[in-house]
């Protein structure tokens, strides 16, 4: 079978004829190959040599045969660093972290190479204080980290202020620089920490540039939000006469995304077609993604059905380009599709069924949905567990969510978020200021802009304004969030319930925006209540400046006019609402009925046998106000 396999006699000439074969089975990734050279090896009594034990011992590894190369570990006689760190890796490779740790510990001599495997075996298992951690270990006890050492490091920063320390440390130990890789790398870190300005700074201490380079540098202004001048940093590259990758038009694409700016697409896609990539599935997902946000549809669809072949890529940018067209039911078409072509589902495509089936899909879905997330083995993965709770609590099915929220073994500032809207719009509203303690106090993380929208909307309909204006007046000083509009509304909505109209009027005057016609609809809704004709007349009057064609605030004066027994005016407001024309917009709603979703608006309840469905809302109220959700 191995015809230049001849039989050896003594160990004088027969390693370098060893090391021969061996390489051949490197080459070959034969398994059987190397048991026969290894069973020759036993016979010649040479198992046991150092330099041909840690190729065997490599040979193993690379093949994937753990037992085999613990064997082979353990017939060395004299085992060097090199025995060590091959075996180590071996272990590392095969997710083994814990047997690992106590080879680590059991090294007599550590080099580079040793540190650099557990510190990038720690990253890899998600321990990455760990790695961190062991990165400073390993500086203490006089080893010189390598390009590679930095390598791994910088793609496990996560702050600015560690991003700058591993810069100063490369420097004060003179590393390379002006190194394409290690440049790169610095790139990539400060795009990922926000630093753009600092990753100008990487490049220009670069005396080389590659594809590489330029793409790390766009990356990192598209993360940051400066998409012009990721689309300037292009023009540059094109300018410097470097050829662009799929990765550059990738990025381009997701750009033009974020700009909803479709024209400017359209020339990255005219360059993509003429650059040969667009039947690339990196850019073609990228595509579909930005023609299903700039509202074209159907040229995303189109471009899908043009793929020769599916991958995950693909179906995930399509999925959601139908989720968040609200069209879950083709949605869950296409993801059956993906499941046929043994095309295995990732938790970004599971996720974004999730939204889709939590808007027009009966629940049912949801929970077969559901069903699949442990077979899949997504059981502990936050997006997804996230989108599990956001579909459970539109729902209504709040109880589910807190199970699932509760079971989370890391939770992030989205979980908290999404789980704490949840209870609002399920009119939990004590246990969202009850999460939100417990946030400050345990969760380690400080709220954002999201988090105090849900608990402004809480007090908002709970009526707690001492709670409500006390965060809201602290939420700048105290948590760093500077208050948006959508907190604006919450604060002037609530004060307007309880009668503080002047406070809620004095508050809108003290915005640091234009307010908008639906922050002073609230107040009007409340003047006709508590507000005298000054307020009301005031109120109106900003509305109609900022909403020339609506009628709300001329019904609102006709209908105070009357009250007050002023005929005249009356008379001139009801012309002027007949004059304006216009249809207010109305909000509609949706029942499910078995497998059907019945969407209406409030003057069509009649359409779909609305009697009986009013008596089955009716009793529901009462159940809400009866459990205190109301």
């Amino acid at each position: 079978m191995y015809p230049f396999f001849k039989q050896t006699q003594g160990p004088h000439f027969s390693l370098s004829y060893c090391s021969l074969l061996l390489n051949h089975c490197l080459s070959q990734k034969s398994l059987d190959f190397v048991k026969i050279v290894h069973a020759h090896f036993f016979k010649l009594g040479l198992n046991t040599y150092t330099y041909l034990g840690n190729h065997c011992l490599n040979l193993y590894s690379e093949l994937g045969h753990a037992d085999d190369a613990l064997n082979v570990f353990d017939d060395i006689s004299h085992k060097n660093t090199i025995s060590w760190n091959i075996y180590l890796k071996r272990l590392l490779k095969s997710g083994q972290l814990g047997k690992a740790c106590h080879v680590f510990d059991a090294m007599p001599v550590k080099d580079v190479v040793t540190w650099n495997s557990m510190v990038s075996g720690y990253a890899s298992c998600g321990f990455l204080s760990h790695a961190l951690e062991l990165f400073v270990e390993m500086q203490g006890t006089g080893v010189r980290p390598s390009g590679f050492t930095f390598s791994i490091v910088m793609s496990l920063v996560s702050s600015p202020f560690h991003a700058k320390q591993i810069h100063c440390r490369m420097i004060r130990i003179g590393m390379d620089l002006e190194n394409v890789v290690l440049g790169n790398s610095l790139i990539t870190m400060y795009g990922k920490v926000g630093l753009v300005e600092y990753a100008f700074g990487a490049i220009m201490t670069m005396k080389q540039f590659d594809v590489i380079s330029w793409n790390s540098l766009i990356w990192a202004g598209q993360r940051a939000g400066h998409s012009e001048l990721a689309l300037e940093l292009f023009y540059k590259m094109r300018d410097a006469e470097l050829l662009p990758d799929q990765f550059t038009c990738s990025m381009l694409m997701s750009v033009c995304s974020n700009l909803r700016d479709l024209d400017k697409g359209k020339q990255v896609f005219a360059f993509c077609f003429k650059m040969g990539f667009i039947y690339n599935s990196i850019v073609s997902s990228a595509t579909i993604d930005f023609f299903s946000k700039c509202n074209r549809l159907e040229d995303s669809v189109q471009l899908f059905k043009e793929q020769d072949q599916w991958d995950s890529a693909l179906c995930n940018s399509m999925i959601s380009g139908y989720a968040r067209h609200d069209l879950g039911e083709d949605a869950l078409r296409l993801f059956m599709l993906t499941l046929r072509k043994n095309i295995r589902p990732t938790e970004y495509m599971v996720s974004s069924l999730l939204s889709s089936v939590s808007i027009f899909l009966p629940v049912e879905v949801g929970n077969q949905i559901h069903s699949l997330v442990p077979k899949l083995g997504f059981e502990s993965d936050a997006v997804i567990a996230n989108s599990l709770v956001d579909m459970y609590a539109k729902f209504g099915f709040i109880d589910d969510a807190l199970n699932i929220f509760k079971e989370m073994k890391i939770k992030d500032l989205v979980s908290w978020n999404t789980m704490m809207m949840g209870l609002t719009y399920n009119g939990r509203l004590s246990s969202t200021m009850n999460l939100f303690r417990e946030l400050l106090t345990g969760g380690g993380m400080l709220p954002d802009r999201i988090t105090l929208t849900a608990v402004l909307l809480a007090c908002n309909y709970g009526l707690l304004v001492d709670e409500g204006v006390e965060i809201f007046s602290s939420m700048e000083i105290k948590f760093g969030v500077k208050p948006g509009e959508e907190h604006y509304e919450c604060v002037v909505a609530m004060l307007s319930k309880v009668g503080k109209l002047k406070e809620a009027i004095d508050i809108i005057e003290t915005m640091p925006y234009r307010g908008t016609s639906d922050i002073w609809r609230s107040i009007l809704s409340a003047c006709a209540v508590y507000g005298d004709l000054q307020i009301i007349e005031g109120v109106a009057k900003k509305i109609i400046d900022r909403e020339t064609q609506t009628s709300l605030p001329y019904s609102v004066l006709a209908q105070t006019y009357q009250m007050r027994s002023r005929w005249e005016t009356m008379v001139r407001m009801r012309k002027a609402v007949e004059t304006k024309g216009t249809k207010e917009f109305i909000g509609c709603s949706w029942i499910g009925i078995k497998n059907t979703v019945y969407t209406f608006a409030s003057n069509q309840l009649q359409h779909y046998g609305g009697k009986d469905l009013y008596l089955l809302l009716n009793l529901l109220g009462w159940e809400m106000e009866t459990e205190g959700y109301v």
